[in-house]
């Protein structure tokens, strides 16, 4: 593939090349779900956007081991280090085992990522199956004399790490801000020597469900040390990726290169990565303010402010016309013109893989295999210029003007030599369903025969409005109208869909 990679780092806050530790394995890890509730949709968002890193790595040739986390201990309410931990909280309400509220939305969660057609990661680490390792990083941390134990609970002392280090350098953030923001919130936390240090083990007091032994007592490891002690684990000291949310980047990122380093010496993430944020209308998405979705909502219209379901694949596509970097605004509007535009590309799919070339390349035309060649190439650039699926996106749409062209013999198809043609289909096919991750809905729920049918109709139709034969034309698409099924004649052809 053409071309080096550039990766928008936000450690160093500029695009880099990037260059593996090891060409061609690359080392990933994703901050994955605290599984106490439904997965939402700015969730969804922000796996689906790491999907198409780790998609578009492994096409471009590169071996990747992704490791995404399920954090089923520790992830306190509040993310106060004297808060609740939201899955023992939630099973309390429940009136179930932790590991049964777990279960539940683990399986929840996977299932809507086989939805949205996200490839599984290759390793799923769980908090709760790596309480060794985190005792054991905590037991590094305090020998190097970066934590400190108090009344059975172990924190991170941030003002001597920060002598030493540097605590803020992902955020930008400075530890002097941080100390004059946080004094107000020393109250209620007499054990910690600063309020800004955090938790990397918890006693766990009378009544607390999710406890293990440790050198210090009962207790349950804090939040951010599961992914220093899993990313580590499973990818080495130093790893080539690790992506997650923008609310994420403090103080989860910061602590966990806190952490690693503290424990191990070692700066353990080369390219730092983080997906932005949904909004809805322009606000905020919040549960408070009754805008945020569930993604069987959205699926199902099951929403006062949807004014109708939206398939997977519809979101899927809209999710990738934004880069992963920006914000995106979640409207009845942009949701419809995604699902139009969506349509769009499949029908090119399906009349692409139609054409046949001659074989023949007497016809072939320099200037147009040089376009064709060259809106290939722009896709590919786009790609590479830090995953931005808007513009690759924007070229797609270039070359499906051109396959309708082809199909309505408005340009020739033999004006491409028998290899451009082939390197078209190649293209066209490779980025919408193995770079960016689409499916063809129409066939994958079952209706392969429909697809099929609705061919054969419309080849009718077809043939019924070149013979002017208007009568034959209106009734079939009349027909198809009864039965949920729209027919839009467009410059681009003929497409099809259900109401």
């Amino acid at each position: 593939m053409e071309g080096k990679i550039k990766i928008y780092n936000s450690l160093n806050r500029k695009k880099e090349v990037f260059e593996p530790l090891n060409y061609p394995n690359v080392g990933m890890y994703v901050c994955g779900p605290t599984v106490y509730s439904d997965v939402h949709l700015g969730n969804v968002r922000s796996f689906i956007s790491f999907d198409i890193v780790y998609r578009y790595l492994t096409y471009t040739g590169h071996k990747v081991r992704y490791v995404r986390n399920i954090t089923d201990v520790g992830h306190l309410v509040g993310d106060a280090d004297a808060g609740e931990d939201k899955i023992a909280k939630k099973a309390k309400l429940e009136n179930l085992e932790p590991m049964e509220i777990v279960q539940k939305y683990t399986n929840g969660f996977r299932d809507v990522m086989k939805i949205y057609n996200a490839i599984p990661p290759s390793i799923e680490p769980t908090a709760t199956g790596h309480i060794i390792e985190q005792i054991q990083m905590v037991q590094r941390i305090i020998a190097n004399g970066y934590g400190y134990e108090v009344n059975g609970s172990v924190y991170f002392d941030v003002e001597k790490y920060n002598k030493d280090h540097d605590y803020g350098k992902l955020s930008g953030r400075k530890i002097e801000d941080l100390l004059s923001n946080t004094r107000a919130e020393l109250e209620g936390q007499s054990d910690k020597r600063n309020p800004m240090d955090f938790a990397i083990w918890k006693k766990a007091e009378k009544g607390h469900i999710m406890r293990w032994d440790s050198p210090w007592g009962l207790g349950f490891p804090g939040w951010h040390l599961e992914c220093s002690v899993m990313s580590t684990k499973y990818l080495g000291e130093t790893f080539d990726i690790h992506g997650g949310g923008m609310d994420l980047l403090f103080p989860h990122h910061e602590c966990e290169i806190a952490q690693s380093v503290a424990a191990d010496g070692s700066d353990p993430v080369r390219y730092w990565m983080h997906g932005n944020m949904l909004t809805v209308n322009g606000t905020k998405m919040s549960k408070s303010l009754n805008n945020s979705f569930l993604p069987h909502e959205l699926i199902n219209g099951d929403h006062e402010l949807l004014d109708k379901g939206y398939s997977p694949m519809t979101t899927r596509f809209f999710m990738l016309q934004s880069h992963y970097a920006s914000t995106l605004d979640f409207s009845n509007e942009a949701l419809q013109a995604a699902e139009k535009g969506f349509q769009r590309l499949m029908n090119a799919v399906q009349l692409l893989n139609k054409l046949a070339h001659s074989g023949n390349n007497d016809k072939a035309n320099e200037a147009e295999i040089n376009e064709v060649k060259g809106i290939c190439k722009q896709a590919f650039e786009h790609m590479n210029d830090d995953f931005s699926t808007p513009q690759a996106i924007a070229r797609l749409f270039d070359l499906s003007k051109k396959i309708n062209s082809y199909h309505e013999k408005i340009i020739d198809l033999n004006s491409l030599d028998q290899e451009t043609f082939e390197y078209l289909k190649s293209t066209f096919n490779s980025f919408i369903f193995d770079i960016l991750g689409l499916k063809d809905e129409s066939a994958s729920d079952g209706s392969e025969l429909l697809g099929g049918l609705m061919d054969l109709v419309l080849d009718m139709r077809k043939a019924a409005r070149t013979n002017k034969d208007w009568t034959t034309s209106d009734k079939i698409r009349d027909a198809l109208n009864a039965l949920n099924v729209v027919v839009k004649d467009g410059k681009e052809g003929t497409t099809w869909s259900t109401n």
